[in-house]
């Protein structure tokens, strides 16, 4: 059965960090594509970061420079670095993956990991 499991949100103050992580069980993240989404409250789900099969990587513009999606084969994992957080960036943050190996048009999420940035 093909999972996905966020962790590594929480608070944090404005300017810290955090490392979110996807565990992928029921499949290898090496031959798919994972893609980072967050969703703040009253607003729309928004795409965050993705990074394809080929490992080409894409960032939404508001967190370009600050966050970096990378992925562990070895530990079936995909991370998403978040720096220089800022409290726009307050919202829950969902992974989702595509089975074509390809940024758009997800099959499968998880179920979200809170972050907060607030002094």
């Amino acid at each position: 059965q093909l999972q996905l499991v966020e962790s590594g949100g929480g608070l944090v103050q404005p300017g810290g960090s955090l490392r979110l992580s996807c565990a992928a069980s029921g499949f290898s993240w090496h031959y798919f594509a994972a893609g980072w989404f967050r969703q703040a409250p009253g607003k729309e789900r928004e795409g965050v970061s993705c990074i394809s099969s080929g490992g080409s990587t894409n960032y939404a513009d508001s967190v370009k420079g600050r966050f970096t999606i990378s992925r562990d084969n070895a530990k079936n994992t995909v991370y998403l670095q978040m720096n220089s957080l800022k409290p726009e960036d307050t919202a829950i943050y969902y992974c989702a993956v595509n089975l074509l190996g390809l940024c758009r048009e997800y099959d499968h999420w998880g179920q979200g990991t809170q972050v907060t940035v607030s002094s």
